[in-house]
């Protein structure tokens, strides 16, 4: 299958590289959405100890036997299979989302490995520390800054690790003193695919809107999302990648009074559609500042 069947996606966990984040399995029989006697018991003794715990997203996967799409109907079912049992019975973050990949995932030779759900979780002694586990929150991290706008920033991770991102100083400055009316697009700004969450190389990104911000109460901004390629923005990317930076933002305590989000699809293309090359795709594709006050 060529196609990534995302439904929805919790924006930062993405990635699957995050500390202190559990994950659990539940295998299914060939064809079937429906857990067999044996599974269903031990998914059941497993919400039992974790009753405390919070579920953060679920990953469906079918293996490859079947039609594409058929295959990627199958690993919805699953996923909202176990959803109907989990749910009020595990505590679940507030922006959980739910994602299927059908069979476009690493298959394992064993078919059965490729038949599952995995649930992504929290235990309940990581929860005080749950918006810095999901590196939303940088509140608590070192930022090194210099009076001027600085090239890179160092942030200190919560179990000690040290990320450095460099900075694009002339963006900062241009969006520091940019005028009311202004739209400025933030280059370099990527997404994993089909999906709100940021890449890891891309978060430099984040941190030079929120120094811009931090250090110049009086702007204010609308962060606008577009997407590229199709007509039709039916998983409504455009406005949950703008989103996600928005709350990136006020995770880290930028007022909401001095910012909003929207997405527009692909409704305002800088390249008509359907786009030509890559570079054309790629503008379409972006994430925009509007100055509202400054």
């Amino acid at each position: 299958m060529k196609n990534l069947v995302v439904l929805l996606l919790f924006g930062l966990v993405a990635s699957l590289k995050i500390n202190a984040q559990e994950q659990y399995s539940i295998y299914f029989d060939s064809n079937k959405h429906t857990l067999n006697t044996s599974e269903y018991e031990s998914f059941l003794n497993w919400m039992m100890k974790n009753k405390e715990s919070k579920i953060l997203s679920m990953y469906g996967f079918t293996d490859e036997d079947g039609t594409n799409q058929y295959n990627d109907t199958l690993a919805v079912k699953r996923v909202e299979s176990i959803y109907k049992i989990i749910n009020g019975k595990v505590k679940i973050r507030e922006d959980f989302k739910k994602i299927s990949f059908g069979e476009n995932f690493q298959q394992s030779p064993n078919k059965k490995e490729n038949r599952k759900v995995i649930i992504y979780y929290l235990l309940s002694k990581d929860l005080s520390r749950e918006e810095e586990i999901l590196g939303l929150k940088a509140k608590g991290y070192t930022i090194k800054k210099k009076p001027s706008f600085p090239s890179k920033v160092t942030v200190t991770n919560p179990n000690g690790t040290k990320s450095e991102y460099s900075l694009d100083v002339n963006f900062m400055k241009t969006l520091n003193e940019a005028q009311k009316g202004q739209k400025l697009k933030i280059e370099n700004l990527n997404f994993i695919l089909n999906t709100f969450a940021v890449t890891n190389e891309s978060r430099g990104k984040l941190y030079e809107l929120l120094l811009v911000m931090q250090n110049n109460p009086k702007l204010k901004i609308d962060i606008q999302g577009h997407v590229c390629c199709v007509k039709s923005d039916k998983q409504d990317l455009s406005t949950q990648r703008a989103k996600a930076v928005y709350k990136f933002l006020e995770i880290n305590e930028i007022d909401k009074a001095r910012m909003s989000y929207q997405g527009f699809g692909s409704t305002q293309p800088l390249f008509v559609l359907p786009e030509k090359t890559e570079i054309e795709r790629a503008a379409n594709r972006r994430v925009e500042i509007e100055i509202i006050a400054n």
